[in-house]
């Protein structure tokens, strides 16, 4: 039995919805009611509508799962063993294996150990102290206290630890990974990753006729190293108090800062130093609203699924920001009710984020149009060729002045698309 597919059950809820419409707008009862014919048809069509609802929600959680699953890493060290250990590496002793002064009062033999065999096997050597990715992937809540008001008689009141209710700073939410992009580490040297550009071509002949000769052509997609990192300074007490809470809070802020900026330039990028985003690739599909841009429209989604599609390609997911998820979630039918993002969205997944430009320019529509991305995001490609690279200056003179350290963290990668065809985009998005 053929499995359908979330458009086949779209496009049957559809005809079922129609039929049921024109059920309604022609009675053949008395009265402008429906006759007995008509009533079963309509009660058989509610019940299919409901089965097709229900079909459709399972399809939309499998198709989700099965994206997600495509976002795992696709290389790695090939050592079961040694992942275990990296994803048990501290951040905050592998910092406070930088400090001079701190050896003997903190634990972090084991870090440094972890750090020369990365070096050793990628055969870089490290600037300050290499930490592993892997380290990354465990996610805990970063926890702190609150402070009793000063004042007499203060030290009497105890304080309760919360950490369950630590306060985080407000992020862009991290949607590629889980958009299904497809991630590779450990590189060495430059790569070029080969592709199809034209394939061979075929013909009807005559009999005892000849064919026709063809060529197959290849291009490629290269990445080739660069560089995003961040500054950060530390107390002494947080390299000293190396406990699991502050190992969270570190490593969970370590990892949002520099997951943020990955996903920022794999959205766009372009600019100088940065790789080439998804809205810089050169042929992706373009579908324009108007000379000065236009509000969106379901009319205008389904043109740019199209857009895709009629490349062969086989689209998973949309990407925008929250202004365009306001200005869709207000969207109505003819008859004044709301379409749903579901309908408007074609039943496909989707992504919102605020790295998704809302400044951009279309004719007179200027610094205020939003973008819109529609593909198959297991064409997109992040690689990685460092670890993240930590070294800690404890002599800068602001953070020495303090007892602090200024801790710096780097890491190396780049960015392709497989396919250029594979995604489209609207940039001229205007919102209310």
């Amino acid at each position: 039995m053929k499995r359908e597919s979330m458009r086949d059950l779209l496009d049957t809820r559809s005809r079922t919805v129609a039929e049921m419409r024109t059920i309604l707008d022609s009675p053949k009862g008395i009265d402008g009611n429906l006759d007995a014919d008509q009533e079963q048809r309509w009660q058989t069509l509610k019940s299919t509508h409901s089965a097709l609802d229900s079909k459709i929600e399972r399809q939309a959680f499998i198709d989700d799962a099965e994206r997600r699953m495509q976002g795992t890493q696709i290389t790695g060290s090939g050592d079961g063993r040694l992942d275990d250990e990296l994803r048990s590496f501290s951040l905050v002793k592998a910092i406070a294996s930088q400090v001079p002064d701190l050896a003997g009062k903190v634990d972090f033999g084991r870090e440094v150990e972890l750090s020369r065999e990365l070096e050793r096997r990628s055969g870089r050597k490290a600037s300050g102290i290499m930490v592993p990715m892997q380290a990354f992937e465990r996610r805990a809540d970063p926890i702190t206290t609150t402070l009793p008001a000063a004042g007499p008689g203060s030290n009497l009141v105890a304080t309760d630890y919360r950490g369950d209710l630590y306060i985080d700073a407000l992020r862009n939410a991290l949607t590629i990974r889980r958009l299904g992009a497809r991630i590779i580490t450990g590189l060495v040297g430059n790569v070029d990753i080969p592709r199809l550009k034209a394939s061979a071509t075929s013909g009807w002949v005559a009999e005892n006729a000849a064919l026709t000769g063809s060529a197959m052509q290849f291009e490629k997609a290269s990445l080739t190293p660069k560089h995003c990192g961040a500054m950060v300074e530390f107390s002494r007490n947080m390299l000293l108090q190396a406990s699991p809470d502050i190992e969270q809070l570190v490593r969970d802020d370590f990892a949002k800062i520099l997951a943020e900026a990955v996903d920022s330039v794999a959205i766009q990028g372009g600019s100088a130093n940065e790789p080439d985003g998804i809205l810089a690739t050169t042929g992706i599909g373009d579908v324009p609203l108007g000379t000065n841009g236009g509000p969106i429209t379901a009319d205008a989604i389904i043109d740019l699924v199209n857009a895709v599609e009629i490349d062969n390609a086989v689209g998973t997911a949309f990407l925008t920001n929250f202004k365009v998820k306001k200005t869709a979630s207000k969207l109505k039918d003819g008859e004044g009710l709301y379409l749903g993002l579901d309908t408007v969205f074609q039943g496909y997944s989707r992504g919102f984020s605020n790295l998704v430009p809302s400044t951009l320019d279309k004719g007179t529509s200027t610094d205020v149009c939003s973008a819109i991305l529609f593909g198959d995001w297991s064409d997109l490609i992040l690689g990685y060729w460092s670890e993240l690279d930590i070294l800690v200056n404890p002599y800068s003179e602001t953070a020495y002045s303090k007892g602090n350290v200024l801790v710096r963290g780097m890491l190396t990668m780049d960015m392709a698309v497989r396919h250029p065809e594979s995604f489209a985009a609207i940039k001229d998005i205007t919102t209310a």
